[in-house]
Order: structure tokens, then sequence, then C-alpha cells
């Protein structure tokens, strides 16, 4: 990984598998492909018909290998650093991209045991510059409620 503390400004392909991303949520399908980020279709799974989320784990230049992660609620006296907890995640979806700002949704762990979906949306948002993520790690699709 990079850890290198400034930001690139330019376009990166981060920004272009983030646009992806937004693009199969936005068009969700329950049919599956390859196994990668930029996968042509949300897939659907046993846990899961018809999935509308890929969620993904960010890192930024200057990490040091650890996931970035944000409150999932809005609570200004909330930080979220190295570990995360049941105020803090490092789960997000892609919510928006504007140029080479993407602004994700929080997700939180679902604390219904027995649901099959792991993920619970928040109202908690944030807007990161492309240029600072050094790497993205998707994670499996998924159906999130409330967030068409």
């Amino acid at each position: 990984m990079n850890n290198n503390d400034s930001c690139n400004t330019t376009g990166n392909c981060i920004n272009e598998i983030l646009s992806v991303i937004l693009v199969l949520q936005q068009n969700a399908c329950p049919e599956s492909c390859l196994d990668a980020c930029d996968r042509p279709v949300l897939g659907g799974g046993p846990n899961c018909l018809i999935c509308n989320t890929r969620p993904v784990m960010l890192y930024t230049c200057g990490g040091n290998g650890t996931p970035w992660s944000m409150p999932t609620v809005k609570d200004t006296t909330i930080t979220c650093t190295g570990t995360t907890g049941t105020e803090c995640s490092s789960v997000f979806r892609v919510e928006k991209i504007e140029g080479n700002c993407c602004t994700f949704r929080v997700l939180a762990d679902n604390p219904d045991p027995t649901s099959l979906n792991p993920y619970v949306s928040t109202n908690s948002f944030f807007t990161m510059d492309c240029g600072c993520l050094c790497a993205i790690r998707c994670l499996s699709d998924t159906y999130v409620d409330c967030v068409c």
C-alpha cells in the first residue's frame, strides 16, 4: 500500500471502480459473474435473492493499512480511530460521485442476529476525494433495506 500522505489530485482507477459500483447499485440485478470489485452485475447468493449494494472498505494514502472508519450516527463527539466499535464502521455504500469526489453512506452491522443481511443503512454520510484513496476492498454483494 502507498503510505504517502499526499493525495493524488488527478483521476484514478479507484474513482473509476466506484463509478461502476454506483451504476450497478442503481441498476441492481440478481445475476452474478466474476467475483471482482468491477464485476458487471450485482449478484444474488444463497442469503440474498436480489442485491442492491456492493459494500466497500476504504484504505487511505498514509493510513498504514488501517481501514477508514466513520461514525454510524451524526454525533460530532464521536471519533473513529484505529478500531471500530458499535458507534463506528469501516463498511460503506457508494451513493454519489461528482468528479473525483465520492459520497458514501456508512453501513452498520445488522443488530438482528436472525437476519440474512449483514448490514443496515444509517443516515451518516461523508464525501471523500478519491485521490486520497490507495485501495478499496469489495465485500460480498448484499441487500440493504432503505437505500433505494
